[in-house]
C-alpha cells in the first residue's frame, strides 16, 4: 500500500463515521519510575505476561520519551504541552531548596491555570472519566483531578507513599501522606496494598458507569514499583536467588535479549556503569550482596504483581465486550529511579524496620539503589532525574482499538513524547485538539495515530527539547545535544552551567562518544534550537549560562 494510500485509510477510519456506533474507549496505564528494560517485552527477565501480550497484539515504541521526573511528566501528558509552561518546570519537593525559581511564571509546582486537561475535553465530548492512582500535581483544594475533568478518582496527591495502609505513628514522609476520592479526604482499608487496591477502584468505577453507556477514559497511575520496595507476602519470594549473579550479570542477559527483540534498528555500544560512589559487585562484602540481592528480588516481584493487575484490567475489558474497541497505552513517568529516598526525603524513624527478614514488607523503607537502576536503564546512560537516555527514554506499548489497523508485535522507531498522547487520544475521539479552550494554552504535542497505524514510518521531522534539574536537551532526527550528569557523581562547574555533548543515536544510543568537536555545525545548529525552546518554554537557566 502507498504512502497517500495509507492515510486516506486513516482518514476514512478516523472520520465520524468509523466509530459511530461505539465510539473507542481510552485506558492509559502509567507506571511510575519503571526503567527501559524492566519488563520481558522490552528485555527483562521479570515475569510481565499481559504487558507481553499487549506487546504483541500491539506495537512497541523503542524512542517514546517522558520528563526526567514524575510530577514534569504526568503535567505534560495531562496538558499535552511542555511543562514549564503549565507549572512544573521543576518539582513542588524541589522548590524550598531553590529560591530563585519561587514565584517565576512555570515554576508552581502544581498544575497551574494555563494548563488544558484532555481529560476535561473529552468529559465535555460525552466520555466517562475515571482515575485511580498517582497524581502529584498539586494538593490544595481545587487542584486534585476532580478539579481537572475526572467524574470520578481516588488519588494519592503525594509523589510517594508506603504501598501498605500507612503506618500510625510514624513520622516517616510515605507514611503521612494524603489521598482523596472525588476531592474528599479518605483513609485506606487495613488491607491495602496500592496496585491490587487502584485496580479494584478503577474497575469499580467502569462497573458503575457501565449502564449510562458513554465511552470512557480510564487512568490507571500506579505507584509501583517507586519506592520504597514493599509487595504482598504472596510475591515476596517469587525472585528468591535470582539476581545472585549481581548487576553486571544481568544487564548482559538483557542486552542478550534486546538484540533478539529488534528493540533497536541497529548495533551499538550499551553504556558503561556511570562514575558514582556506589561499589561494583565485585567490591561488595558477601552481606552487603545478600542485601542487594534482596532488594532487585522485591522490585521484580513489585513489577510482576504491577502486571498481574493490568491483566485483571484487561480481563475485565474482554468479559464486558470492551477490549476490541480499546485503545490501551502503557509506559512509565521517567527512567529507574537510582536514588536513595531515605536518605534526605523521607528518613526513617523508630518504626522503620529495614532488616533484611522484613525488607519488600510492611514498615521498611529502602530503594534499590543506583547500580540496579542502571541495569533497569540497560542499554542506556544514567537513571531518572537526568536527560541522559535512561532518564528519559521509557518503555511504552500500544494496543489499538480493532476498527484501526495495525500490524501487531511492530517495534516503531519513531521519535515521540509524552506530551503526544493527549493529542493522540483527542483525535481518536474526534475531538479537535487544534481548539484551544479560552485562557488555556494550546495543545503542542501531535498525534501518534499516523504513526500507530502505519500511515507514516515517522512523524515529520522537528526539534525535540526539554530540560530537568539544569539537565537540557534537544533531539532532532538522530542527533542529540545534551548536558548530563549523575545525580550522585559532579555536576558542571560554576561559570560552566551546561557540559554540551552531542550524539548519534542512530549508532550511539548508549551516549558513549561524545561528537562535539567533530561536528561543530551540527552542534551549532541543535544549541540554536536549545535557544529557542528555551525561551520559548520560559526555563530558568542556571547563572553564567550563554
Amino acid at each position: 500500500m502507498t504512502r497517500l494510500k495509507r492515510l486516506a485509510v486513516l482518514a476514512c477510519l478516523l472520520s465520524t463515521n468509523a466509530f459511530a456506533a461505539s465510539p473507542p474507549n481510552i485506558l492509559l496505564i502509567l507506571a511510575d519510575d519503571l526503567g527501559f528494560s524492566d519488563i520481558a517485552s522490552f528485555g527483562g527477565e521479570i515475569a510481565t505476561p499481559n504487558l507481553d501480550q499487549l506487546a504483541r497484539e500491539g506495537v512497541r515504541l523503542s524512542n517514546f520519551y517522558a520528563a526526567a521526573a514524575c510530577s514534569p511528566t504526568r503535567s505534560m501528558l495531562l496538558s499535552g504541552t511542555d511543562s514549564h509552561l503549565v507549572g512544573l518546570g521543576t518539582m513542588a519537593e524541589v522548590l524550598p531548596f531553590a529560591p530563585a525559581l519561587q514565584g517565576r511564571p512555570g515554576y508552581e509546582g502544581y498544575l497551574n491555570g494555563r494548563a488544558q486537561s484532555f481529560a476535561q475535553r473529552l468529559k465535555d465530548a460525552g466520555y466517562a472519566t475515571y482515575m485511580a492512582g498517582k497524581w502529584h500535581l498539586g494538593k490544595a483544594a481545587g487542584q486534585g483531578p476532580d478539579a481537572w475533568g475526572f467524574e470520578r478518582s481516588f488519588s494519592l496527591l503525594d509523589g510517594g507513599a508506603s504501598h501498605f495502609q500507612p503506618l500510625a505513628g510514624s513520622q516517616v514522609r510515605i507514611e503521612n501522606v494524603s489521598y482523596r476520592e472525588d476531592g474528599r479526604p479518605v483513609e485506606v482499608p487495613a488491607d491495602f496494598f496500592s496496585s491490587t487496591f487502584y485496580t479494584d477502584k478503577l474497575i469499580g468505577y467502569l462497573d458503575a458507569g457501565r449502564t449510562e453507556g458513554k465511552p470512557f477514559f480510564a487512568y490507571a497511575a500506579y505507584t509501583a514499583p517507586h519506592w520504597p520496595l514493599q509487595v504482598p507476602q504472596a510475591y515476596l519470594d517469587k525472585y528468591r536467588g535470582r539476581y545472585d549473579a549481581g548487576y553486571q550479570a544481568i544487564r548482559t542477559e538483557r542486552l542478550a535479549r534486546l538484540k533478539q527483540l529488534g528493540l533497536f534498528a541497529g548495533e551499538f555500544p550499551p553504556a558503561p556503569p556511570a562514575q558514582v560512589p556506589a561499589k561494583s559487585w565485585e567490591q561488595l562484602s558477601d552481606a552487603e550482596r545478600a542485601v542487594e540481592a534482596r532488594k532487585m528480588e522485591i522490585y521484580a516481584a513489585m513489577v510482576e504483581h504491577l502486571d498481574m493487575n493490568i491483566g485483571r484490567l484487561i480481563d475485565h475489558l474482554k468479559r464486558t465486550g470492551q477490549y476490541d474497541n480499546t485503545l490501551i497505552v502503557f509506559l512509565s513517568d521517567n527512567g529507574a529511579a537510582g536514588e536513595d529516598h531515605a536518605k534526605g526525603y523521607s528518613p526513617d524513624d523508630a518504626h522503620t524496620d529495614n532488616s533484611l527478614a522484613n525488607l519488600g514488607r510492611k514498615g521498611s523503607n529502602v530503594s534499590y539503589g543506583y547500580r540496579w537502576a542502571e541495569v533497569s536503564s540497560t542499554p542506556f546512560s544514567l537513571v531518572k532525574g537526568t536527560s541522559a537516555e535512561g532518564g528519559i527514554a521509557v518503555p511504552a506499548i500500544m494496543h489499538l482499538p480493532r476498527a484501526l489497523p495495525v500490524a501487531a508485535g511492530r517495534v516503531l522507531h519513531g521519535v515521540a513524547r509524552v506530551d503526544d498522547l493527549a493529542p493522540t487520544f483527542l483525535a481518536l475521539a474526534g475531538v479537535p485538539a487544534s481548539e484551544t479552550p479560552a485562557g488555556k494554552l494550546p495543545i503542542t504535542g501531535r498525534s501518534l495515530l499516523p504513526l500507530l497505524t502505519g500511515a507514516v514510518a515517522a512523524l515529520p521531522p522537528q526539534p525535540l527539547a526539554g530540560e530537568l534539574f539544569g539537565q537540557p536537551y534537544v533531539r532532532d532526527g538522530d542527533w542529540k545535544l545534551v548536558s548530563a550528569y549523575a545525580p550522585d557523581g559532579s555536576p558542571p562547574k560554576p561559570g560552566q552551567p551546561y557540559h554540551w555533548r552531542l550524539y548519534n543515536l542512530a549508532e550511539d544510543r548508549g551516549e558513549t562518544r561524545d561528537l562535539a568537536a567533530t561536528q561543530p555545525q551540527r552542534l551549532a545548529v541543535l544549541h540554536a534550537a536549545w535557544r529557542r525552546y528555551a525561551d520559548w518554554a520560559g526555563v530558568a537557566e542556571p547563572p553564567n549560562s550563554p
